[in-house]
């Protein structure tokens, strides 16, 4: 044991104090908000300038209350208009050729974009196209499908002898509070851009960790092979020791910057008042965070022992990053549908557990035998990653020249 601290205190140490750590522990938060809130700030952003909208409307009953809606309604933070509506057309004719006029306006920047109404609006065969340069600006789409949709039914409800105020009184935007339940029948508010960045920041925080530190141990080793110093220390200790030692020293740094990550995200918390995250919730995240950092450790180091470069180790290194970087893709489907058949199946399995759990526990926690099952796979296979690791780093810290194949590396295992 003192042979293991004695390795565990010198990588802890070395890599502490290097600047790369010391970067990347101010830098990765910095990133990890800046994925998690910009996305979102800037899809939210208000316009700062006005922006000039037209309508063609072969109904002729739906430009002009368009018009006075969307100027009426929407503000610019000085008091402006955020767009103002210009009626291109409102005859029943064809308008084809207002069309490609409007589509010119469009293209030489007169126009933001326009729309078209069809003849039939009363009807549930309502043609409606909105025409830009661009329309990924969801704010904008939003907006002009809630006025158009208030609009036509007002226009509906006339048609069948209904008053039209009362309709617009009736279909009146109002806001909806989310509230989350828990299995014990618990409630509490929570909206989609806290659960999403609370399962987010632990994915990127997971994601960050496993890489770098997986990546200083992968480092780790090479250098010392290729400079022959493993050869000195595996005389004084058991290559057992010395990878034990390794792993333990580099978990070390690893929960160090959890604890200066959590310490942040704690004060954040206090000064905003914003609790990102139950306590409980918390507890479990960290713990999955644990046995996901243990058993990546293990794969790394049973990666990177056989190889002798850098360059050799880095296809394989590869693969274990899209591994990390696959829950990150499907925390959007995630939030949809936690209870999907794939997104549980992915649950248990040993690569995916750890970044699969942090994704459902914030969004719906899931169930208690599905929490004691996942524990107990983890620590199997944390089992079983180091074992087979101990037994490939013994024989290949000391191997050289060409790279092991797949059947030599099973043959480690099995005879090592």
């Amino acid at each position: 044991m003192n042979k293991i601290l004695a390795v565990a205190r010198w990588e802890y140490l070395e890599k502490v104090k290097s600047k790369a750590f010391l970067i990347g522990l101010l830098v990765t938060p910095v990133i990890m908000l800046a994925m998690g809130f910009l996305p979102m700030m800037f899809v939210t952003q208000e316009d700062t300038t006005t922006k000039v909208l037209g309508i063609i409307d072969r109904s002729g009953a739906v430009a002009d209350q368009f018009r006075i809606r969307m100027e009426s309604k929407y503000k610019l933070s000085n008091g402006n208009p955020n767009y103002v509506v210009r009626i291109i057309d409102s005859s029943p004719s064809d308008s084809a050729s207002a069309v490609r006029s409007a589509d010119g306006m469009v293209l030489s920047g007169e126009l933001e974009g326009f729309c078209t109404v069809g003849t039939e609006i009363v009807s549930d065969s309502v043609d409606l196209q909105y025409r830009s340069r661009s329309v990924g600006d969801f704010q904008l789409l939003d907006r002009m499908e809630k006025t158009l949709r208030g609009i036509i039914a007002e226009k509906r409800a006339q048609a069948m002898g209904l008053n039209p105020s009362v309709v617009k009184d009736l279909t009146e935007q109002f806001e909806l509070r989310t509230v989350k339940l828990n299995k014990s029948g618990g409630q509490e508010e929570a909206d989609f851009g806290k659960v999403y960045f609370s399962s987010f920041a632990f994915l990127m925080m997971m994601f960050f960790m496993i890489v770098t530190s997986g990546q200083l141990l992968v480092r780790s080793v090479i250098e010392e092979k290729s400079n022959r110093i493993v050869e000195v220390l595996v005389s004084s200790c058991s290559p057992r020791d010395l990878m034990a030692g390794k792993v333990l020293g580099l978990s070390g740094l690893g929960f160090t910057q959890l604890v200066i990550w959590g310490t942040i995200g704690l004060f954040i918390s206090l000064k905003t008042g914003n609790v990102f995250i139950h306590p409980a919730e918390a507890g479990f995240l960290i713990m999955y965070f644990v046995l996901g950092y243990l058993f990546y450790a293990g794969v790394f180091i049973a990666a990177g022992s056989p190889f002798n470069t850098e360059q050799e180790a880095q296809q394989i290194n590869s693969y274990l990053i899209i591994l990390l970087i696959l829950p990150i893709v499907l925390s959007f489907p995630a939030m949809r549908d936690p209870e999907a058949t794939w997104l549980r199946v992915l649950t248990f399995i040993p690569f995916f557990t750890p970044t699969m759990m942090a994704l459902r526990v914030p969004i719906q926690f899931p169930a208690p035998w599905e929490i004691a099952v996942t524990i107990v796979v983890m620590v199997a296979s944390i089992y079983g990653a180091m074992v087979a690791a101990g037994k490939i780093f013994r024989i290949g810290i000391l191997s050289t020249g060409k790279s092991p194949t797949l059947r030599e590396l099973i043959h480690w295992v099995k005879n090592g």
